[in-house]
């Protein structure tokens, strides 16, 4: 496969190829063409000046269009920790990102395809009697391939509008993003010459910006004089427009979008939504139009289009304001009418309408050509001449059928050969803006890179056999080799069993198989709900990708259940639909659980796992893994001699299984049988436990136990030798060591200074203030108010509101109600705390996990005088089990309110 052009859209589609090829394990030669020094930038992000930003925030600029954050985490990555998606990034730095991003597309390609790269220009393109493509280079060399991408990126423009003198001046600047084309604008002897740009779009903008300085003056001239809109500071959503507007005729368009702006500007008291919101349908409304509407857009819509369309970012048009103010900018409407040589040195430029100026330099900002009969590139003037390719409408860039090129006829071959079918050979971005009109940006470059790829390889498809496929641990069909399949079931019998490693043998089967979509969809689930070191979105992505392309149809349910959970929308409903469906996906039958692994489904009174558990019994036959599950919902119903009795059933078979280890620490603190408890759990932990994925969890577990022994010196040995950072990390930290040590201090168990900074200090900033689950946003909260950051406690609160319904409903009113209790505003603690103890179960996790929250409340009401409810609240606790601790602090209150 030859790429022809390495800049953003060439990239974009090696990309595509090599991830498109990895999944689909086809061995692939890719050779990139481009005489550029650095794959990856091209043209518009190689210039260093860092005045030059994206004018797309950064939220929208991923190579992939199914990973929306990608850019945003590699910026996250490499130095920016604060990045947002609402970042307009230096052009530069996004062009590191690209060339990143295609040597690590390499990197994971290695032993499929095999990468190299070209440093000259394909001048022509001939196809041999075989179908193959012969390249000409710019060095003499030939390259043969069997598919051609032409990923060139746009071309100049004609420059029919310069005089001749001005065209043959050494002070015409033709493209002012060549290497070194602005060099002599900077030299001390020019740099008080004044400057006249030609052309007022967003490449004026960034050459107004290096070329402005004191002593100088920046003219901008262009046929309507109006520079490009700026973004707002705090962007808005898009207003959804009609989705009837493709297929209207342009006049009736013209009136339905004055109409749709109208709307915005009512409801929002700005324009920008509706732009944004037509931009899906831009392509689908261009392609509707007939010639006539087209040309008639052209010449009275397209400018005011685009001065709306591509705007500025917010620091880019605070910096051209102060250039205009202090008229160190000045804009003209016009066209450059003469050109004048001015003895000793610079030019005199007449303007329609008279105006002559006087100027050391003239730079051709008007930006690329629209007319491929204008372009000037020998391989595409080569390609239309002998019929390989064809103008698209108006004669604007070349005609396709979906990103191939439609030949103008019969393509030359040699002579004697026989006719052959149109050649594999496509393009992408500017080449199809005839076509699709918005096709020079990266989020609709991406999406036609994937197309593209798809395309190109689909014919090297092998085609389905009749073999066998091998099986997960309950015996159902995965849709991957044997290798990839041993890996994966080990995954899971490590999630089943609650022991450490799962997440390596996740990642080993999609190492062995990169297509595999089970695979993928796992590593998501583990890095989204356990913390684990996954990168989620990536993950997630590729289980989406795969899925697609080879996956059955319980494979692609489950793909689409991790998706939606992840997303926080419609998770438990798609879960609960799937087991229906496949009782025996115990993976899925885990995740339902609220046990210890994963949070579970989050309904109000937990009947949905209940009757998820009991359904599903006839597929397991007695099987450990669903006995320990059947273990947990039994206890957590309350039926505790039924729940231990299950358990020990479970661990007479599998004694490291951790569900039902975990079931039975449930029972026995939930029974009051500390002592128990704690010799007994202690006991497992120091031997079975020792692989447990979640072993602090289980210490966590043995210091509830001596937190209601009322023993805070073996509280806090527990947690230096078992809960301390650095035996715990990441989000278990979170979860076990910062609740616990609220929990003792709340209980007074735990009195002067506690180690709170350590345990924020090993969890990700990004997951405590910006947590993905409604389960890791409450222990948060509880953490960042243990260490009295009531700044961070307000950023995870604006966090919560804005994040899935249930971190909206329940932790955004927590968080208000931990920063009563940080300012000692008990009633208003009290009161809100109280609010949400009736849906706090929608978090998911245990009834034992969850009581912070009233160990929260018992010390607020303390606190707060009400003395009389918090010993009712330690009465009703106290019928339900026996505490020592309860008894102490019940004889500690004073009498009645």
């Amino acid at each position: 496969m030859a790429v022809v052009g390495a800049g953003a859209a060439g990239a974009l589609t090696a990309m595509q190829l090599c991830e498109t090829a990895i999944r689909r394990s086809t061995p692939l030669e890719l050779v990139l063409i481009d005489p550029a020094p650095e794959a990856g930038r091209g043209i518009a992000y190689a210039t260093p000046d860092p005045r030059h930003r994206l004018n797309v925030p950064a939220g929208g600029m991923s190579c992939y269009p199914d990973d929306p954050t990608h850019f945003v985490r590699w910026l996250r990555a490499h130095g920016e920790p604060d990045a947002s998606a609402c970042d307009f990034v230096s052009r530069h730095r996004f062009g590191a990102y690209l060339a990143d991003s295609l040597g690590q597309a390499v990197i994971r390609a290695h032993g499929t395809v095999a990468v190299s790269r070209l440093r000259t220009k394909a001048t022509g393109c001939t196809w041999t009697a075989g179908g193959r493509a012969a390249l000409r280079l710019a060095d003499g060399r030939t390259q043969r391939a069997d598919s051609v991408v032409i990923a060139t990126g746009p071309t100049p423009g004609p420059r029919g509008w310069a005089p001749a003198v001005l065209r043959a001046s050494d002070r015409f600047v033709p493209d002012p993003w060549a290497p070194g084309a602005l060099d002599p604008l900077a030299g001390d002897a020019h740099a008080a010459a004044d400057v006249l740009l030609v052309g007022t779009g967003l490449t004026a903008v960034d050459m107004a910006l290096s070329l402005e300085r004191s002593g100088r003056r920046v003219h901008a001239v262009s046929r309507g004089g109006e520079l490009p809109r700026p973004h707002a500071l705090t962007a808005l959503p898009p207003l959804q427009a009609d989705p009837g507007l493709p297929g209207l005729p342009l006049a009736q368009l013209r009136a339905a979008v004055r109409r749709h702006v109208a709307a915005a500007v009512r409801a929002h008291g700005d324009w920008r939504p509706a732009v944004d919101g037509l931009r899906p349908l831009t392509q689908a409304m261009w392609a509707r139009l007939s010639d006539d509407d087209r040309a008639d857009f052209l010449a009275r819509d397209a400018s005011r289009w685009n001065v709306h369309r591509h705007r500025m970012p917010p620091a880019t048009a605070e910096s051209v304001q102060r250039a205009l103010a202090a008229r160190r900018l000045r804009l003209h409407t016009g066209q450059v009418r003469d050109v004048a040589e001015v003895p000793g040195g610079g030019l005199a430029v007449t303007l329609s309408g008279g105006r002559t100026l006087h100027v050391g330099w003239v730079v051709d900002c008007t930006g690329p050509g629209l007319r491929v009969e204008e372009c000037a590139d020998p391989l595409w003037r080569g390609l239309l001449a002998d019929g390989t390719a064809m103008p698209g409408p108006l004669g604007i860039g070349v005609a396709t059928d979906g990103g191939r090129l439609r030949p103008g006829r019969a393509p030359a071959i040699r002579a004697g050969s026989p006719a052959a079918a149109p050649p594999p050979l496509f393009t992408l971005g500017a080449a199809r803006r005839g076509e699709l009109w918005e096709t020079t940006a990266v989020p609709e470059i991406r999406v036609q890179a994937a197309e593209v790829a798809a395309a190109v390889l689909e014919p090297l498809r092998e085609p389905v056999r009749g073999r066998r496929r091998p099986t997960d641990i309950n015996g159902l069909p995965v849709s991957t080799h044997a290798a990839a399949a041993a890996a994966y079931r080990t995954g899971l019998e490590r999630l089943l069993k609650v022991r450490a490693g799962a997440e390596t043998a996740l990642a080993r089967a999609v190492e062995l198989d990169p297509g595999f979509a089970l695979g993928h969809a796992a590593l998501a689930l583990v890095g989204h709900e356990c913390g684990a070191d996954v990168d989620v979105p990536r993950a997630l992505a590729d289980a989406q990708r795969a899925a697609r392309e080879r996956a059955d149809e319980r494979e692609r349910a489950f793909v689409e259940v991790v998706t939606r959970r992840i997303a926080g929308s419609g998770g438990d409903e798609a879960l609960t639909r799937h087991l229906a469906a496949y009782p025996g996906d115990a993976l899925a039958l885990s995740v339902a659980v609220p046990t210890i692994a994963f949070s579970g489904v989050t309904d109000l009174d937990g009947a949905m796992a209940r009757r998820l558990v009991e359904r599903t019994t006839s597929a397991y036959e007695g099987h450990w893994f669903h006995t320990s599950l059947l273990a947990f919902m039994r206890q957590d119903d309350g039926r505790f001699d039924e729940a231990g009795e299950l358990a020990r059933r479970a661990l007479a078979v599998e004694p490291a299984a951790g569900h039902a280890v975990h079931a039975l620490a449930h029972v026995h603190y939930e029974t009051g049988a500390h002592e128990r408890g704690r010799d007994w759990l202690d006991g497992w932990i120091g031997d079975q436990g020792r692989g447990a994925t979640h072993r602090a969890h289980f210490s966590w577990h043995v210091a509830l136990h001596e937190l209601a022994l009322d023993d805070p010196d073996a509280v806090r040995r527990r947690w230096f030798a078992q809960l301390a950072p650095g035996r715990v990390n990441g989000v278990r930290a979170l979860v076990d060591s910062g609740s616990l040590l609220w929990r003792a201090r709340m209980s007074g168990c735990w009195t002067g200074e506690q180690p709170v900074e350590g345990v924020l200090a090993a969890v990700e900033r990004e997951v405590v203030e910006r947590p993905a689950t409604p389960f890791t946003a409450m222990h948060g909260a509880v953490a960042l108010t243990a260490a009295g950051d009531l700044a961070a406690l307000r950023r995870l609160r604006t966090h919560a509101a804005g994040a899935d319904p249930v971190q909206r409903e329940v932790v955004a009113p927590l968080c208000e109600a931990l920063e009563a209790v940080l300012e000692e505003r008990w009633p208003d603690a009290v009161a809100r705390l109280e609010s949400i103890r009736p849906v706090l179960r929608k978090v998911g996790g245990s009834a034992a996990q969850r009581e912070v929250v009233e160990e929260t409340l018992l010390f607020a009401l303390v606190s707060g005088g009400r003395c009389e409810a918090a010993r009712r609240l330690l009465e009703t606790r106290l019928d339900r089990r026996d505490s020592p601790a309860d008894h102490r602090r019940l004889a500690a209150l004073p009498g009645l309110d």
